[in-house]
């Protein structure tokens, strides 16, 4: 009781020791998250990503369905990524009924939890101190203002949850550091492996960051550093393989098809398709899918330059400049002070260099290091959490091989933007204190400034006048700041007040790019599948996957509800047929003077869909079609199940001849869908497609459609 009364009153006098937080830090925080709502929610329409969207309101239909994350409510196959992002929304959709917003708006809640994660964060780790204030607001806005993160914030891909699990693990594992309590460590794993089950492999890249800053700056010997890492990757592992041990170990007979994988199993998909195929190439080690790494031209070339290529600069590469000259300063001003022989734990020690860099400049003895609850600058082990969470984003992201989408960087804006506030303060506070340091302020903007004007003339007719106002700040801010450091020096009021207006000018220089991008989603559909910001620089495609321009796959509605009603939260398209633009997509003509849409290799009709609706009977399922792309819009138009039988890319082997036989004389399906030779991943000359052509009755006027209803009488 003695020692619960001791720690309750040194925390207390703690927090009495720490600086006051500014008056403006509450309110400018709200108003960047008030900001941040708005970039994410604003005027959101459509269904996003069709292919989540079906599973949403299958889940919605089926507890099964919603536990295994299928496409349909049927079960018979699932979508290719662990549902934990789908179970977020499918509780809000069977909550509040499904529909775009039902769908969306937790999306939009969780981008905006993430950039309050990351203020609280970096404020953390400056142990409340003015200055960590500062940095966490420019954090804040770093992470609202990233171009891609807007994009995929309006999205219902599982990556806006990621992001925010992988926050969550990051604060927790930093609080660890701070507390040095085992249960925050713990936690974190925890989060991690939550994240492990929305996007498996990518998830564990923050892993080597968390480890080597638990393992350098902890608190203890290393033997029980260590163990506490040996407990954190036991707890990772229970909360990673939780849900995958249960699909693998339920009869596969009852449960649908793993989407993705190729012996239907779990960890084929976390090994292949969503691992090493991501690396290697979907044609490499462990991959499946579609073969060739072709995928990767989602994201252009791999290299250390792709994320600065044409197609992904404007998406994240704003600041990454920025980040590297800070990662680069914050590690330079360690290893100094390292060798003047500053005293402290590793993970404890405060950037303590410009002070003492300053105090040289001008004869004085070094001070020693702040207390804990005055803290001068960012802890150490923040510089490696953000720093080597950015390093091995950067590593993998520019160099895999296999399906790269530009909206897979939205998980480096956390350390961005962690990395852009903290260096902005460690570098400001260089500029003020010392003479060796103070160039590397205005260094920095130059090169920030530099690259943002040379991002903005790539697409010289998005807002032409922009790439100059930035070069223009640039010029002014790097002026200002040496006028403010070299002529004016001494004279305290003049200097403040050209310092304070190069860091305007600065701040004009470092987002006003990554801004005009970020409000670019706000006034366009939804583009589900592959999420941009900001105008099309050119060279984006879909390798062999085919598609008819940039941004999205044919996704479409279609006009025929069973009674004659919608499922509850959609509405129809007029006139009963999909409309030309909806979801950035046109409607295609179906040879016969009406409309289709559907999937590369083949399209549905809406005059199709009526006739199955009519003609069902009681099959469980509306119909079987080669892939999920022409699965997911027939089962959002209609609320029926249908089977993706090739899964995502339609080269899944989920569906076999003796399997369609089973369910064709069950009863629980009729109709099968064929592609024929119309081309596409999996489709053609299949056992599958061979045996309806040879043994199903092809549906007069209706193009591809068999009715295998009289296929084993």
């Amino acid at each position: 009781m003695t020692t619960a009364v001791s720690l309750a009153a040194r925390r207390r006098a703690s927090r009495r020791a720490a600086a006051p937080a500014p008056r403006w830090s509450r309110p400018a925080l709200w108003a960047v998250l008030a900001a941040a709502f708005v970039l994410y929610a604003w005027a959101l329409s459509g269904y996003a990503n069709e292919y989540y969207a079906a599973a949403v309101l299958s889940g919605t239909k089926s507890w099964k369905a919603f536990f295994f994350g299928a496409i349909d409510a049927g079960s018979y196959i699932t979508v290719d990524k662990p549902p934990f992002a789908l179970w977020v929304m499918g509780l809000s959709a069977r909550v509040f009924g499904f529909g775009t917003w039902s769908m969306l708006l937790p999306q939009a809640v969780a981008g905006v939890a993430a950039v309050a994660l990351v203020h609280s964060g970096v404020l953390r780790a400056y142990g409340d101190a003015r200055q960590g204030h500062v940095a966490a607001l420019l954090a804040a806005v770093v992470m609202t203002l990233t171009p891609i993160t807007v994009a995929i914030n309006r999205d219902n891909n599982p990556d806006t949850v990621l992001v925010l699990l992988l926050v969550l693990a990051a604060w927790f594992c930093l609080e660890s550091l701070r507390t040095g309590r085992l249960r925050s460590l713990l936690l974190c794993a925890l989060f991690v492996g939550l994240a492990f089950n929305t996007k498996m492999l990518q998830a564990y890249l923050v892993v080597p960051a968390f480890a080597l800053a638990y393992l350098v700056c902890a608190r203890g010997a290393v033997a029980r550093r260590i163990g506490h890492l040996l407990a954190a990757g036991a707890v990772m592992a229970v909360s990673s393989a939780w849900w995958m041990v249960i699909v693998d170990l339920w009869p596969a007979a009852s449960r649908p098809y793993v989407g993705g994988s190729t012996d239907n199993s779990v960890w084929d998909l976390v090994i292949g398709y969503n691992g090493l195929g991501r690396i290697f190439g979907q044609g490499g080690p462990g991959g499946g899918g579609f073969g060739g790494g072709g995928g990767a031209s989602f994201g252009g070339e791999s290299g250390a330059g792709r994320l600065f290529n044409a197609i992904m600069a404007g998406q994240i590469s704003w600041l990454l400049p920025f980040c590297a000259l800070a990662l680069a300063f914050a590690a330079l001003t360690r290893w100094i002070d390292r060798r003047a022989g500053a005293e402290g734990a590793a993970g404890a020690q405060d950037d303590t260099t410009v002070t003492r860099l300053a105090a040289r400049d001008q004869g004085e003895t070094p001070a020693a290091p702040p207390a804990a609850g005055a803290r001068e600058g960012a802890s150490g082990a923040a510089w490696l959490v953000w720093g080597g969470w950015l390093a091995v984003h950067y590593v993998v992201f520019s160099f895999s091989s296999g399906t790269f989408h530009p909206y897979y960087t939205t998980a480096m804006a956390p350390a961005v933007a962690a990395i852009t506030g903290m260096g902005g303060v460690l570098m400001w506070r260089a500029f003020r204190r010392t003479r060796a340091w103070a160039w590397v302020l205005p260094v920095a903007v130059a090169v920030t400034g530099g690259w943002s004007f040379a991002v903005l003339r790539r697409t010289p007719d998005f807002v032409p006048w922009l790439a100059w106002a930035v070069l223009a700040a640039t010029v002014l801010a790097v002026a200002g700041l040496a006028l403010a450091r070299l002529v004016l020096a001494g004279r305290g009021r003049l200097a403040a007040r050209v310092a304070v207006g190069a860091l305007a000018a600065t701040l004009v220089a470092g987002l006003a790019g990554p801004a005009a991008y970020a409000l670019s989603p706000l006034g366009s559909q939804v583009n589900g599948t592959n999420p941009t910001a900001g105008p099309s620089a050119g060279g984006m495609g879909f390798g062999p996957m085919g598609g008819t321009r940039p941004g999205g796959l044919p996704p479409g509605q279609y006009g025929a509800f069973r009674g004659g009603r919608p499922p509850e939260g959609m509405q129809p398209p007029q006139d009963g047929l999909p409309q030309d633009g909806q979801n950035g997509q046109e409607a295609l003509d179906d040879g016969r003077g009406g409309r289709m849409t559907g999937g590369p290799g083949g399209g549905v009709s809406a005059s199709m869909v009526t006739y199955l609706l009519a003609h069902q009977g009681r099959a469980e399922w509306l119909v079987a079609v080669d892939s999920a792309q022409q699965a997911s819009s027939i089962i959002l138009s209609t609320g029926e199940p249908v089977i993706a039988m090739g899964g995502f890319t339609g080269s899944d082997p989920a569906m076999t001849v003796d399997r369609l036989k089973e369910l064709v004389s069950s009863g629980r399906l009729r109709y099968v869908l064929s592609g024929g030779d119309r081309g596409g991943p999996g489709r053609g000359d299949s056992e599958v497609s061979t045996w309806v052509r040879q043994n199903c009755a092809a549906v007069d006027g209706q193009d591809g459609l068999y009715d295998c209803s009289a296929a084993l009488s």
